[in-house]
């Protein structure tokens, strides 16, 4: 390590192989979680994502009883809770309010069981900060290969529904109307975002996983309402955030109390907020443009590309 970069990374950061495990995955996890974050925003489905991320909190104490790793705990269990909420009505806002609530209130309470079963039976005290708040430098390598595959299946899936999502996202009369399976669609995107939120809890655990989620998505909307760019800017700012997170949680081994490194998780939603709020200030400066002129343009910007999206043909949707 040079001299020049020595007050930024501390001693042995690139040698490191969980450093090198966490950048990996942190940057898949990242661009995932900012491609489906866009769609989630503008859907406004953010309610079922933190859900997701709750429910996962059951699979990863689950994982921990039964002995297995907290991907396939987080997995199995968000899979479960996207089918289950399906089931019950997730197609309404009024049906995915109440689909919601009725299976995340069953979750928490399996989960307080779970990591009440975990300090006493196995006592495993760690346990409820791992799950809860993740902890991205102890993912092990054989890991990766898994978070690799299931960002593909993610990509893939949105990939096949982005245009048919995003006219339903705008507007599911007239999706239907032309002839796109609005339920279909929605049940893959809800399978999706299971997964993505999966991949986001094993990264800064399963009560934070909205944050990479919905923070880089939401701040990326700000900056412009093209879709394809969105996803895009989002995708560069939750890898920015966790690769940030990353070197400083590193760094914080040296900070006092000292030997006692802070939070990855910690630093991550704290630069994602920092973001979010430093996102808003282009929106700001418009904003008080227009109220001064008396030009209200600024805040009718989204509404004049939903109607101009909802316009075009479904094969030429801005992307």
């Amino acid at each position: 390590m040079s001299h020049f970069l020595s007050p930024v990374f501390e001693a042995g950061f690139f040698e490191s192989d969980a450093v090198r495990t966490a950048v990996i995955v942190g940057a898949v996890v990242a661009l995932v979680a900012g491609a489906l974050g866009v769609f989630t925003v503008m859907r406004g489905q953010s309610f079922a994502a933190e859900a997701f991320g709750d429910i996962g909190t059951t699979g990863g104490s689950g994982a921990f009883l039964a002995g297995v790793g907290l991907l396939g705990g987080f997995l199995a269990f968000c899979v479960l809770a996207a089918g289950a909420m399906e089931l019950v009505g997730i197609q309404r806002v009024r049906g995915r309010d109440l689909a919601t609530g009725i299976v995340l209130s069953a979750a928490l309470g399996l989960a307080a069981l779970f990591l009440y079963l975990d300090s006493t039976i196995h006592n495993t005290t760690g346990a409820t900060i791992t799950v809860l708040f993740g902890s991205i430098f102890t993912i092990p390598d054989s890991t990766v290969p898994l978070v690799a595959a299931l960002a593909v299946v993610v990509i893939a899936i949105l990939l096949v529904i982005h245009r048919p999502l995003l006219l339903s996202t705008i507007s599911s009369e007239i999706a239907t109307a032309r002839g796109v399976p609005v339920r279909l669609v929605g049940a893959a995107y809800l399978l999706a975002l299971a997964v993505a939120v999966a991949l986001c809890a094993l990264s800064i655990g399963s009560i934070l996983s909205t944050a990479l989620l919905i923070g880089p998505a939401a701040a990326a909307l700000r900056l412009t309402n093209r879709p394809g760019r969105a996803i895009l800017a989002a995708g560069l700012l939750g890898v920015t955030s966790v690769w940030l997170g990353i070197v400083l949680a590193y760094d914080s081994y040296d900070w006092p109390p000292y030997g006692n490194g802070w939070p990855v998780s910690f630093f991550v939603v704290t630069i994602v907020f920092a973001i979010y709020l430093l996102s808003g200030l282009p929106g700001w400066r418009e904003r008080r443009r227009a109220n001064r002129s008396g030009d209200g343009s600024a805040d009718g910007t989204a509404d004049r590309w939903a109607n101009g999206a909802a316009d075009a043909p479904m094969g030429r949707a801005r992307g």
